[in-house]
């Protein structure tokens, strides 16, 4: 008996496993209480977090907005470079060839200047030797008309001389053209003072009085002036350089049907031309 009483005591010592149901329930409370709090934590929490990631999200989307922005002005800025660049060229390009064409320019002035000033020293020169050779033609129709004057009446033209060889110089015959032997001898000695010259061409031209009609005074001036030609080319003056030409009574050198005037309209005149200054003269 004994020790069954020591193992009562033994049992009364330990503390009751039951609880009451008042402690289990405010156990419960605390517990779902807990459960509640670490709940609401982790739903506000969950909350916070999403609106944070919700926020982080739409920094992101500004941050690649703002990217994308500056990708894109990064681009403009390139292509605007890349214009810029090229624009550059160009304009690099048209300075130079502005600049090789200024000097071509340049240069073709110089050439031009330097042609300009070469004709002017030509055309000096060409003045120069044209009044060289005035003055000697001069000289020489000069010396020529001072030659020819000693033989017949002669007078300055604007293109040479002409020589007047009316009846004290040259007599024809009535009705006649051919020369008589005093013509000749007059024809020889103007014929032996033109061959001392070059340069000239010579026409021969006939003129008859007032007898007779127009057309058989024609016929009658051009033979004369052709048989006086004929002999200037028998006594060596060149047959290419002479021609001739009648007038027959039309230009009559003096008024009158006197003896006297019509042996003075009774006439061969010799125009001589001078062909170097009429060719070699600058315009």
């Amino acid at each position: 008996m004994a020790s069954f009483g020591e193992k009562k005591e033994s049992g009364a010592s330990r503390p009751s496993l039951r609880l009451r149901p008042t402690v289990l329930v405010a156990l419960a409370l605390i517990l779902t209480a807990g459960l509640a709090v670490s709940l609401y934590i982790n739903r506000t929490q969950s909350k916070a977090l999403q609106q944070e990631l919700v926020a982080l999200h739409q920094r992101v989307e500004q941050i690649d907005s703002k990217a994308e922005a500056a990708k894109a002005r990064a681009s403009e800025a390139e292509q605007s470079a890349r214009q810029s660049a090229a624009l550059k060229q160009q304009a690099e390009s048209s300075r130079d060839a502005a600049q090789a064409e200024t000097k071509q320019a340049v240069q073709r002035a110089e050439e031009a200047r330097q042609r300009a000033d070469s004709a002017e020293k030509e055309k000096q020169a060409a003045v120069a030797e044209a009044e060289r050779v005035r003055k000697e033609r001069e000289e020489e129709l000069g010396r020529l008309q001072e030659a020819l004057q000693k033989i017949a009446e002669t007078r300055r033209t604007a293109m040479g001389l002409v020589m007047n060889l009316d009846s004290n110089a040259i007599q024809f015959e009535f009705n006649k053209a051919a020369l008589l032997s005093v013509n000749r001898e007059v024809l020889s000695r103007i014929a032996g003072i033109l061959l001392t010259s070059k340069g000239y061409s010579i026409t021969v031209y006939g003129h008859t009085d007032d007898v007779g009609s127009e057309a058989y005074n024609q016929e009658l001036s051009e033979k004369r002036a052709q048989a006086v030609r004929d002999y200037l080319v028998e006594a060596g003056i060149g047959p290419e350089i002479i021609t001739t030409k009648g007038f027959g009574k039309t230009k009559p050198l003096v008024a009158g049907k006197t003896p006297e005037a019509r042996a003075k309209n009774r006439r061969v005149e010799v125009e001589i031309v001078d062909t170097i200054l009429n060719y070699n003269l600058p315009k």
